[in-house]
């Protein structure tokens, strides 16, 4: 299945963190605290609005977005005001 974002909205793959501590205990990821990075994978039809280009690792607000599941994967898709900077 294919997703298009529609507007000004933007297609972004979740970054997944293994954490460990110190002792090496995974912590798992229910105890861990929602990412807030993701490559954009997808982008709406508004190019006026959309600052972002496919394949670029942006940061976006914490409870931002809807959170969607895709070939196993998990994806959100935010409005590009959401997204707050471009990692490079």
């Amino acid at each position: 299945m294919k997703v298009r974002p529609l507007a000004d909205r933007v297609l972004v793959k979740l970054e997944k963190n293994e954490a460990k501590t110190a002792g090496g205990i995974i912590i798992p990821d229910t105890a861990q605290e929602k990412t807030q990075e993701g490559r954009v994978e997808e982008i709406g039809d508004d190019k006026d609005v959309i600052k972002v280009t496919v394949g670029q690792k942006v940061m976006y607000d914490k409870y931002a977005g809807t959170q969607i599941k895709l070939n196993g994967e998990d994806y959100l898709i935010l409005k590009m005001s959401d997204i707050i900077a471009v990692i490079e």
